[in-house]
């Protein structure tokens, strides 16, 4: 990827989940914990558990609500945040993403943590990992009711954090996260190549990609 043209970026927003850390635990969490521990509490065999969570996850695909630990504890009868303790030692940082994030902040630059993940999600996994002290902000989606995915979040974002689009970097994994701040008017968009340590690169569309952090520092101080 060419240099960033740092000198016309003011403002740098960072998604959580698959940008700054590895999407493994969340993929593993859903797709592997949450299907098992499900069959197991309601006395159903696995392949049935995932009959009848992976139709409920396409609806909610892209809503808040696909994002909300208490609609899902409600939904499936189940303490989600329990269930994402029992494999919370799967949560780890992405190489070199600390580096970057150092890089960011003795380069004076606002730096503004913003994810659709729920704030007991969010709570677990600073548990886990020290990202609070780089940021400015920690923003979730749920603090505005809307997702990254629709307008509004975008608009309430500006109004609460301040930030000029024009001069503003955007790093996230999910192409219609990236495609909805586009259309806001973010000028710096990013993607991530590997969001996940366990499966191979991903198509980033028309999106530039993170290959590695250290690739990003490259002009920053």
């Amino acid at each position: 990827m060419p240099p960033l043209p740092w000198s016309e970026i003011d403002t740098v927003l960072l998604d959580m989940d698959g940008t700054l850390l590895d999407l493994h635990f969340d993929n593993h969490f859903w797709l592997e914990h949450l299907p098992q521990r499900y069959a197991e509490h309601h006395g159903i065999s696995r392949a049935m558990a995932e009959q009848e969570l992976l139709p409920l996850f396409r609806e909610h695909a892209g809503r808040l609500t696909w994002y909300c630990l208490d609609f899902w504890s409600a939904e499936l009868k189940l303490s989600v945040v329990e269930l994402k303790r029992e494999v919370a030692h799967l949560i780890a940082l992405r190489p070199d993403a600390d580096r970057f994030l150092a890089a960011l902040r003795r380069a004076g630059k606002r730096v503004a943590l913003i994810t659709n993940a729920h704030r007991d999600s969010l709570s677990l996994k600073l548990e886990r990992v020290e990202l609070a002290p780089w940021f400015d902000r920690l923003i979730s989606s749920h603090d505005y009711g809307f997702p990254k995915e629709d307008q509004q979040f975008w608009l309430a974002l500006q109004q609460d954090f301040g930030f000029a689009p024009a001069r503003s970097l955007f790093i996230d994994d999910s192409l219609p996260v990236l495609r909805s701040a586009r259309r806001y008017g973010i000028a710096h968009l990013l993607a991530v190549r590997q969001p996940d340590s366990r499966q191979g690169p991903k198509d980033t569309g028309e999106f530039t990609a993170v290959e590695s952090y250290p690739a990003l520092c490259e002009g920053l101080c």
